[in-house]
């Protein structure tokens, strides 16, 4: 058997580990998606729930609050119009801003999710992580405020400063 060097390597493959822990967390929620016979990937039911329940938003504010950025927000957003669960038009107040919403399709993909699909992923998550010890939701949010404090190489070079 090979060693799993990701994981033997410890905090120096971190983010390497993350994400392979997020794309078998992606996969397996598009599976339980598949299942249910949704067409929707993982990945764009965030901007649902982002728009859900903020309301309309500009892409850079739906990049903002799922946390990536413009050029991947205005994809997932044009893919969700041509899926036809969002809409876009320009917003009342400034019409060079465009507002993306949910359209009565998106809305009820999204009423469906919360009552049958967003409760069994997030049990499914918290079975994963029951037995472990300590609040790993707010471990990853420190870990997430820290790097947005200071990146790595702010915190390499400042250590290497001091040492």
């Amino acid at each position: 058997m090979v060693e799993d060097v990701v994981r033997t390597l410890g905090f120096l493959c971190m983010g390497s580990r993350l994400r392979r822990i997020g794309e078998r967390l992606q996969a397996d929620t598009q599976q339980v998606i598949d299942e249910a016979g949704l067409n929707i990937q993982a990945g764009q039911y965030p901007f649902l729930a982002a728009i859900d329940r903020a309301g309309p938003l500009t892409i850079g504010e739906l990049a903002q609050a799922v946390g990536i950025t413009q050029p991947g927000a205005t994809r997932t957003t044009g893919q969700l119009l041509e899926l036809g669960y969002v809409d876009m038009q320009p917003a009342p107040d400034d019409q060079r801003r465009r507002l993306v919403s949910l359209t009565d399709k998106g809305q009820d993909l999204v009423d469906h999710s919360k009552k049958v699909i967003w409760p069994r992923i997030a049990a499914a998550v918290a079975d994963l992580c029951g037995d472990l010890d300590g609040p790993i939701l707010e471990q990853l949010a420190a870990i997430e405020d820290g790097l947005a404090a200071a990146p790595l190489a702010r915190r390499s070079s400042a250590k290497e400063e001091n040492s």
